[in-house]
């Protein structure tokens, strides 16, 4: 039976998975250069770019229902504007 206190445990990092990318050398040397882990920039950068389409794509698939709402709030007010203190 598990103690409803006890505090979870953080989430464990995500597996890596070792792959090749190609940078023209200029990039890499200056890169290196500077020290930057690519590893981590390239990474990060990717999570963003993710982040990014999964946004748009979340958009996309609710445009119709956000065009509705907009279309309402334009028509009826906002529900419950009359209680609203700001």
């Amino acid at each position: 039976m598990s103690n409803p206190y006890l505090i979870a445990e953080p989430p464990k990092s995500p597996a890596k998975k070792a792959t090749n990318i190609t940078l023209a050398a200029d990039v890499y040397l200056e890169a290196k250069d500077f020290g930057i882990n690519i590893s981590q920039v390239c990474e990060q950068s990717l999570r963003e770019h993710i982040q990014l389409l999964k946004e748009r794509h979340w958009n996309a698939q609710h445009a119709e229902f956000i065009a509705s709402y907009n279309k309402a709030v334009e028509a009826e007010g906002v529900a419950l504007q009359e209680w609203r203190a700001f």
